[in-house]
């Protein structure tokens, strides 16, 4: 069968060319609001994607138009083959693009083989620059190890790196000039992302929750002003900026306080194999059966093509709440 490109069009318009991938639940760090620390289990490896199901996945999907993967977890490099899928999806024709969302505690190891598959992007989560909260945050004492993959990844020569950093009032917020000084220093996208309610066990509140426009303030008080940079096609959610005489740039994602729904191109397969088409709603499609039932591609295309028309118009807000919600957790949704 023959494939249209950009067929992948959701019922409000909008073209869909980025995936999101999560290639494991697992994870190194115990982050106090990514998951529940107590009666909490891994999932069962067999109700993980397979190796294959994964690039056939992806084979269609970028028949469909899609033309950028990003591998989440989870922590994706705790997965054994995980370089070995980031060379066979990026070598896949349509593909333009293959990014990873990393913790950094496996990246300086691993760094040298995913250049060599073709990997440029990289998104290190780093919620503090101090290794005594990091440990606080994380449960690990791991920070160096973070900091070296970080360094190894600028002397490979990754690019664009980008540095997201979950903004929560009173447990790091006194570090958001900080963070923006890295954009000074180093050839680093800093990524200032407003903390989401996710997952049933969600440690949000109110109480914690700093606005993208409230960070922005914070750094231009110190370090100047912020200069709009334009957004390139198929760009991320983040709203760039420059400052003077930085090496790098700083972002701000806001999907509470400037919600950016109208021009969301993504769709998300999780851990276990179930498309999810917003983040913030429980909403999911069984994939993973179908692929171990052996569906064609051309059946594949036509469910990809089907679901994608219920994806919602914006995420809905939870009943007397005005912040959305969702019960899966973070680790497995892959964010």
């Amino acid at each position: 069968m023959e494939y249209n490109q950009d067929t992948l069009r959701d019922s409000f318009g909008r073209l869909i060319t980025y995936l999101r991938l999560s290639i494991t639940d697992r994870c190194n760090l115990r982050c106090f609001y990514c998951m529940p620390q107590a009666d909490f289990n891994w999932m069962p490896p067999r109700k993980i994607l397979r190796f294959e199901e994964i690039v056939q996945l992806t084979r269609v999907l970028a028949k469909l138009g899609v033309k950028k993967v990003r591998f989440t977890g989870g922590e994706p490099l705790v997965r054994k083959d995980v370089v070995k899928l980031v060379a066979d999806v990026n070598g896949l024709d349509g593909i333009k693009e293959t990014c990873l969302t990393t913790n950094g505690v496996l990246l300086r190891s691993l760094a040298s083989e995913l250049f060599n598959a073709g990997l440029r992007h990289l998104n290190i989560s780093l919620d503090t620059l101090r290794a005594k909260r990091f440990e606080q945050i994380t449960g690990r004492d791991f920070f160096h190890q973070v900091w070296e993959g970080i360094e190894k990844s600028l002397e490979l020569g990754f690019s664009p790196v980008k540095i997201n950093f979950v903004m929560m009032r009173g447990k790091n917020d006194d570090e958001v000039v900080d963070f923006a000084r890295l954009a000074q220093r180093f050839d680093l996208e800093v990524r200032f992302i407003e903390f989401m309610p996710i997952g049933k066990h969600s440690k949000w509140g109110k109480q914690h929750f700093l606005s993208s426009d409230e960070a922005k303030s914070l750094i231009e008080q110190e370090l100047g002003r912020l200069v709009p940079v334009r957004r390139e096609d198929d760009a991320g959610p983040a709203d760039m900026y420059s400052l003077h005489g930085s090496a790098g740039k700083v972002g701000f994602i806001s999907p509470l306080s400037h919600r950016f729904c109208s021009s969301c191109n993504r769709l998300r397969v999780t851990a276990d194999g179930r498309v999810r088409l917003c983040l913030f709603s429980d909403l999911e499609f069984e994939l993973r059966d179908l692929l171990r039932k052996g569906i064609s591609d051309s059946h594949l295309s036509h469910f990809f093509s089907e679901i994608i028309l219920r994806k919602p118009a914006r995420y809905l807000t939870a009943k007397k709440k005005d912040v959305p919600s969702c019960d899966r957790q973070m680790s497995s949704i892959g964010g």
